[in-house]
């Protein structure tokens, strides 16, 4: 499942292995990972759930930024769960479509925010004011930008800690992802 073990069980693991049994039904890989710091884990996630607030992103955008971020960093496991996700919202071609980078059935904004978010993952050095006013330009002030540009880092930083350390895709999420999904996902780590 990963390059490390399993830790011991602790009140913590408990926890974060009864949230994903009541939410998807099974524990995660990641979960089984971040069960070795549960305190870490839960203050990620604390942060990350603070910009989506800021934002007001619904499960569409936020689908949108996990996708288009986690699909260019070559991170197979976010962009399957994330992408399966965004598919509930939009649907799957929309879906697949983010992942694969092309963005069709996405409005102009949300195409922004993707092409933001995959600046941000393939070359952070590499942006520049022009794609930020790009982001103005489709209504994001600057605090909304920059409350982007934080939960797509972070999202980055919790997509890093998988693949460094080999999370692999869990088989029920490659069974339970779309079809146009499953098949756009072409990178990174294999299936459990």
């Amino acid at each position: 499942m990963t390059f490390i073990a399993e830790p011991a069980a602790s009140p913590g693991t408990r926890a974060l292995h009864a949230e994903d049994t009541a939410e998807v039904g099974y524990v995660m890989n990641t979960t089984r990972l971040w069960a070795h710091q549960p305190a870490t884990h839960d203050a990620l996630f604390e942060l990350m759930k603070r910009q989506v607030d800021v934002l007001g992103l619904d499960l569409r955008r936020r689908g949108i930024l996990v996708a288009a971020c986690a699909s260019a960093l070559g991170d197979s496991y976010c962009s399957l769960a994330w992408g399966s996700r965004l598919a509930k919202a939009a649907d799957e071609q929309v879906a697949a479509a983010v992942i694969r980078g092309t963005d069709e059935g996405l409005s102009p904004a949300e195409a922004a925010t993707a092409r933001w978010a995959r600046a941000i993952a393939r070359d952070p050095n590499g942006t520049t004011e022009a794609d930020v006013r790009e982001l103005r330009e489709h209504g994001f002030d600057d605090a909304a930008i920059f409350a982007m540009t934080t939960f797509v880092a972070l999202r980055l930083a919790f997509s890093t800690v998988n693949d460094a350390l080999g999370a692999r895709r869990d088989a029920a999420l490659r069974t339970s992802a779309p079809p146009a999904v499953r098949d756009s996902v072409t990178f990174g780590r294999p299936v459990e």
